[in-house]
């Protein structure tokens, strides 16, 4: 039986995180409260941190520095 991955929306996203930084819960328990992995979350979290103005593209969607890598490529 095939696992179908699961997809969250960018705003999603941002909001988990916004609960964990602005909003005083733990990874844990918010991890737990949204039914997503702690791992997830930390990376949601590392992500928004290092890019917040291009933090999850969404799928089909670079980066700006990604889509100018993949155009100098072909």
């Amino acid at each position: 039986m095939d696992k179908k991955r699961r997809q969250y929306t960018r705003e999603f996203k941002f909001e988990a995180v916004k609960l964990v930084t602005e909003g005083g819960l733990s990874v844990a328990q918010t991890a737990r409260d949204l039914g997503v992995s702690q791992s997830v979350l930390h990376r949601w979290k590392r992500q928004l941190s290092s890019d917040p103005i291009h933090a999850f593209p969404g799928v089909g969607h670079l980066k700006p520095e990604a889509k100018e890598l993949r155009q100098l490529r072909l």
